[in-house]
Parts: structure tokens; C-alpha cells; sequence
């Protein structure tokens, strides 16, 4: 139930930084992809379902506010959540770099993705120039801030996952053992 809400926290205020206050932080027009870092965190810290759902979440509040299409940046997101929910697994909350990594690669996948149905579908045939002067600032400017905010998103999630104690004992976890 603290996942659940911890994510629909996380998505909306992604969201909304996403809208307002991350234009003031772009590059020559690049923008950091807040989004893809956090249903990105989110599927590979709590798996597949917890990164599809957010990702759809994320995508259809996108769609509804700035999409041309219902529903196209819902199915982007929404794989780009399952996708990194595969990693959870082999993911430790120590360990910066799958994170850095999967993100920017969520980018790139996500730009290109965008690019396709955006841009190539209506004729428009400059891939390279899309991909050097867009797609690949905007994946290394969401690699930067997954730096920044993947430590702060590891802690909090941290403290939601311990253990409630609720006496004055230390609390004990049994685990059963093969025999």
C-alpha cells in the first residue's frame, strides 16, 4: 500500500516538475525526461507490474495534456516501465550505475520511439539530425539529473520498505530453512 502511493506521489510530481519548473533548467531547449527516471526507478526498484502501471499512469497524464494521440506516450511509457521492471532482480539500491544506464537507454528508446511516430510516419527523413541535436542531449541530460535524484528516490524507498516495529523488542524475522 506505501509502494502505491509512494508511486502515484512520485509520478505526479514528476509530472508537474515535468510541466513547469523543468523548462527553466533546459539547455538550448533540451529538457531532462523526469518521467522516464522515475517509472524507470520505480519498475526496476519494485519490479515489472509496479513500473507498467506507472508508466501508463505517467503516459496517459502526458497524453492528456499534451499528446496529439490519446494514448501513444501511455504505451511508450508503459514499456519503458515493464522493460526496466526487468531488472529489478539484479538491481541493488547501492549501486548507481544500472540506474544511470537503464535511463539512458529508456531515453534513447523513448526519443527514437517519438521520433518514428511523430516524425518519420509524415515524411520527415532526418534521422541523424533529430537524433544528434535531440535525442541524444536529452538522454545525456536525464543521465545527469538520474545522478542527481536516483540517491534521494534510493533513500526514501529504503525507509518505506523496512519493517514497522511496533514494541519495544528488536524485530525478528523467521525464515524457514530446507532441511
Amino acid at each position: 500500500m506505501k509502494q502505491n502511493i509512494f508511486a502515484t506521489v512520485c509520478v505526479l510530481l514528476a509530472f508537474v516538475l515535468q510541466s513547469t519548473a523543468v523548462k527553466w533548467i533546459s539547455f538550448g531547449g533540451i529538457c531532462p525526461n523526469l518521467l522516464i527516471v522515475i517509472i524507470a526507478a520505480l519498475g526496476f526498484t519494485y519490479g515489472c507490474n509496479m513500473g507498467l502501471l506507472s508508466g501508463f499512469f505517467a503516459g496517459l497524464l502526458w497524453d492528456l495534456f499534451y499528446g496529439d494521440l490519446l494514448g501513444f506516450y501511455a504505451l511508450v511509457f508503459m514499456y519503458v516501465g515493464y522493460l526496466n521492471g526487468g531488472f529489478w532482480q539484479i538491481f541493488f539500491k547501492e549501486d548507481i550505475k544500472l540506474p544511470v544506464i537503464l535511463v539512458t537507454g529508456s531515453d534513447v528508446i523513448f526519443g527514437v520511439t517519438s521520433y518514428v511516430m511523430r516524425f518519420l510516419l509524415r515524411g520527415r527523413f532526418d534521422f541523424a539530425n533529430y537524433f544528434g541535436h535531440v535525442i541524444l542531449p536529452e538522454a545525456v541530460y536525464t543521465a545527469l539529473i538520474t545522478l542527481l535524484i536516483f540517491p534521494l528516490f534510493a533513500k526514501i524507498t529504503t525507509r518505506l520498505d523496512r519493517p514497522v516495529q511496533k514494541g519495544k523488542g528488536p524485530v525478528i524475522e523467521i525464515r524457514e530453512t530446507e532441511v
